[in-house]
Parts: C-alpha cells; structure tokens; sequence
C-alpha cells in the first residue's frame, strides 16, 4: 500500500536549504508558468500578456508560503497554510467562472509540480546537498502541491455547483415568465440573464413528474422545466421543448411511449403560454392514462366546442329540449343514436354499425326523434346547433 504523503505542517527545513531556494522563486515561476502554457492548451490564452506575470507572481507567492511554512522555528504556532489553501480554493472557483474544465485545471497542476520539483532540485543540487534531504524535500513540495490541488478543486465543484444552483433558479423565473405571458422585453431580459440561447420555437409536454425526470435528459439542453406548473394537477409537470417540430416531433412521441403524456402545439418561443394552455386544457380533457401519448392536434375539435362550457351547457339544453320528456334509458338512447346519425350523414347502416344495433332500430329510433324534432332536423341551423351541442360526451 502507498504511505500517504507527509503532513507539511510538521516538517523544518535547514535555513541553508531554504535560503538558495527562495532566490530561485522568480526563474522557478518562470519555468513553471512556460510550461503549463506550452502543455495545457487551455491556460495558452489565458497566460498571455499582463495576466502571465500576475500568474507568476501568485506561483512564487504560494512557493514563498511553503518555504516559510517548513523553514519556521519548531516553536513557532504561526502557519501561512491557510492563506495558500484559500488562495487555491479561491483559484478553483475563478477557473469554473472562466469556463475553464477540473480537467485543465488540474493537468496544470500536475505540470506546475513537475516542473517547479525539477528546477527546485536542480537548485539544491547545485548547493550540494545531500540525498536524504532532497528526497525529503520533494515529499514535501509534493504533499504541499496536492493540498493546493485539493483545496482548488474543492473550489471548483463549489463554484459550478453554486452558479448551477443560481442558473437553474434563472430558468425557473424564465419559463414562470413565459407562462404568465409577460412582455416581450421582460422575457427576453430574463434569457439573457438565464444565459438561455432562444429557440425558435417552444412546445409544451405535460407529462407525471418522475417521467420528466428521466425524459428530460433525453431532450434539447434548453429545454425549459415548469415545477408545479398546475397545481389542479398534482404529480404533473410541464416540459418547454425547443423545436420539436418536423421530423423531430415523432421522435418525441417515441421518447413518450410508455408514459401518459400530452404534447402541445409549437409555438414562437415568445408565445409558449399558447402552446401550456392548450396542452393543459387538451390533458383535462382527455386524462390519457395507461402510458398513452395525446397530440392536442387531434383534439381541436374539443377545444374548441368546450371552449365556453356555460355556453355549450346552454346551447345544449336548447337543442335537446324536445327529448325532455323521454325518461331515463329510452332518453339517452335518442342522444345516442341522434349523435351517430348527425356524424354519419343519415346513413342507416353506419349509425347502426356504430350503436351496435340493428338497422331496423336505428329506423324506429329516428322516426321517433323526427315525431319530437319534426321539421327542425331539416333546418341547416338546428343541424349546427345539435351537432355542436352533442359534438362532446357530457360528462
């Protein structure tokens, strides 16, 4: 098993093994910064010009605490340490607001240690000191430089997982704003500050939470989460997806397949609260269940005879009042087979294939609703009106 490393803290170096050292920080730095340059692609840029020698500078400070840190008196309590550890975490967390990886960050870590050990052992070669202490001593600079490295990458994590938390709380007020319907300047003030690059168009999936957990993962990396977006509808969620539209859109019915979901129509970004409202008014009322997938364009017809229900409750009280006096189950039958007959033209067989029954009683049911109708059932309007009005169930 590898020992673990020595713990810095306890360890003194001689002041004649120190003292060369530290007139070698500046040309050390140097060296250290030119290679993490030439072998870390993503620092090529950013060591460039002024920021390279600040760079610089921040090595040599961080070597400069290590040598005070081993070189101090054995009595003395002090410990630089800490500075360093949030000098490195404060390194990690600037990297992640560069947008630069944990991978870069830490190669350059990697580099800095290489080369800042090799040009600080040329060093105490060059002054002879013996082996046993320059073996000690890159125990030590390593030990020191995975303390950095730990504390800049608990740094890091930190950063990314705070400006995740800050972004997602971004999108969150996006997508509220969207389905509020907010001005165009307000909604386009909140993209920008979500950092969310605008579609050209949105469409709404309601669909149970635990699947758009998983489903999401799947879809466009805009795709905008409306948590308790209908609070009527518990468990239930709305998913705003970036231009499902064309070959697109049946991909997303295949992702669907297995979970009771409902898609909207693809509206201009700016106009999503269209595409919500007529996802949830689709959803309540068709309440898929059993894994199915519903297309509200399958559905227009509904939507819009239910637009106004109090009306639709009115316009159907007018048209079916000549069957108020048939009771019960023989009432029903009439609504029954006047719906089928309005929806297949008058055709006796289909109505009949379509009931269930036999042509002949689809023949003595009609005769009976021509008896309450009479010539109404020939009236273009009264036709309108009773198709509109049995045009849905009532429920």
């Amino acid at each position: 098993m590898k020992e673990p490393l020595r713990d810095v803290r306890s360890y003194r170096l001689p002041e004649e093994v120190v003292v060369p050292l530290l007139n070698g920080l500046p040309e050390v730095a140097v060296q250290t910064i030119a290679a993490i340059t030439m072998e870390v692609p993503a620092y090529a840029e950013a060591f460039a010009g002024e920021l390279g020698h600040k760079i610089e500078r921040a090595v040599q400070a961080a070597l400069g605490t290590f040598f005070k840190l081993v070189s101090r008196p054995g009595g003395d309590p002090g410990t630089p340490l800490q500075a360093a550890l949030d000098g490195a975490y404060a390194l990690g967390r600037g990297e992640a607001r560069s947008g630069r990886s944990l991978d870069a960050l830490l190669a350059a870590y990697r580099v800095g240690a290489r080369v800042s050990w090799r040009e600080l052992a040329a060093i105490s070669v060059g002054t002879g000191q013996p082996a046993a202490i320059i073996a000690d001593f890159a125990e030590l600079v390593f030990a020191y430089i995975d303390e950095l490295s730990a504390a800049s990458v608990a740094g890091h994590a930190d950063e990314l997982a705070a400006s995740g938390r800050i972004r997602l709380r971004h999108l969150q007020e996006l997508a509220q704003m969207l389905v509020a319907g907010e001005p165009p300047h307000v909604v386009q003030a909140a993209a920008e500050q979500a950092e969310w690059t605008p579609p050209q168009t949105l469409t709404a999936i309601i669909l149970p939470e635990r699947a758009a957990r998983w489903v999401i993962d799947l879809l466009d990396p805009r795709t905008l989460h409306l948590v308790d977006a209908v609070p009527e509808l518990p468990g239930m969620t709305v998913l705003l997806v970036p231009d499902p539209q064309g070959t697109s859109r049946p991909l997303l019915f295949r992702l669907l397949t297995g979970h009771s979901a409902t898609i909207g129509p693809a509206r201009p970004w700016m106009e999503a609260k269209s595409s919500v409202d007529r996802v949830i008014r689709v959803h309540e009322l068709c309440r898929p269940g059993g894994g199915g997938v519903v297309d509200t364009e399958d559905h227009l017809a509904s939507v819009v005879v239910t637009a106004d229900p109090s009306a639709l409750a009115d316009l159907r009280a007018r048209a079916l009042a000549p069957l108020a006096g048939e009771r019960g189950a023989s009432g029903a039958k009439l609504v029954e087979t006047l719906r089928s007959w309005l929806l297949h033209h008058g055709r006796r067989e289909d109505v009949a294939a379509d009931l269930f029954v036999h042509p002949q009683t689809v023949r003595y049911r009609m005769a009976r609703l021509r008896e309450l109708y009479g010539e109404r059932l020939k009236d273009p309007e009264w036709v309108l009106a009773l198709t509109i009005a049995l045009a849905v169930p009532e429920s």
